[in-house]
């Protein structure tokens, strides 16, 4: 049975159709990219399944839980982890504690414990900040845990958000365009770091423009083109798609 099951999803905006009747499967341990020219509608679709947004008609399955009925932190809480495509890293906080900010969504001691400062909050705080350190040595960022967040370039950027999102302990991670801006040294230490993850038991659903790194990155690849699906399969078979050349990848490719 797959993980994520996204069935006939259509979206629209008013008189515009964002999503066309798009299907595909993500099943346990993959890593599977969704690709598209600009305004094809990957974004929209990770709203979905995210929780941010509701499908116009169709559904979007977290195991047999129907992620269209819930909220975003719902949706988290049942394992559903996501980045962004625009970076959300708070600049005047500590790099840790943006992490933290990811973990407090698992927190149960409530606002009451907090407030009083009762032991079950100090244990629960002080686990808090221990699931988030190992978070960021996952991504290698260990080492810089009390630096302020705004003194990171963009790539060490991009890995603290995924970090934050791997404190939430997801089960499903959805990376927006993880390796926007980053040069070619940066996306191959971000490529093995993805590959780590999905080895720990994360399975993981990306957009990303990069080609070289979806086709290295990827067991399936899903290509949307003004929302409707057009092609889907393994990277080499994606690669020579007469289809995915014409609309996206284009003939030097």
């Amino acid at each position: 049975m797959a993980l994520l099951r996204v069935e006939n999803v259509t979206k629209r905006f008013g008189g515009l159709e964002a999503l066309k009747d798009v299907s595909f499967s993500l099943h346990d341990g993959q890593v599977k990219a969704l690709i598209g020219p600009n305004g094809a509608g990957k974004t929209t679709l990770f709203n979905l399944i995210s929780g941010i947004d509701r499908p116009t008609s169709g559904h979007v399955f977290f195991r047999d839980e129907d992620l269209g009925r819930l909220a975003p932190h719902m949706a988290s809480r049942l394992g559903v982890g996501r980045t962004f495509q625009h970076s959300k890293v708070f600049d005047d906080m500590s790099v840790l504690d943006n992490v933290k900010v990811g973990r407090y969504g698992r927190s149960h001691a409530g606002v009451f414990s907090a407030f009083l400062t009762l032991p079950r909050h100090r244990r629960e705080e002080k686990a808090i900040s221990e699931a988030s350190l190992r978070a960021l040595r996952r991504v290698g960022l260990g080492d810089r845990a009390h630096e302020s967040a705004g003194n990171l370039p963009v790539g060490d950027r991009h890995l603290l958000e995924i970090a934050r999102s791997l404190a939430s302990e997801p089960t499903v991670l959805l990376l927006d365009e993880p390796a926007a801006g980053l040069n070619n040294e940066e996306t191959a230490q971000l490529a093995e770091i993805v590959r780590r993850v999905r080895d720990d038991g994360v399975t993981i659903l990306l957009v990303e423009h990069d080609m070289g790194f979806v086709m290295d990155i990827s067991d399936e690849v899903v290509v949307l083109d003004y929302g409707k699906k057009i092609a889907e399969g393994p990277p080499l078979m994606i690669r020579n798609d007469e289809e995915v050349i014409k609309a996206y990848l284009g003939e030097d490719l």
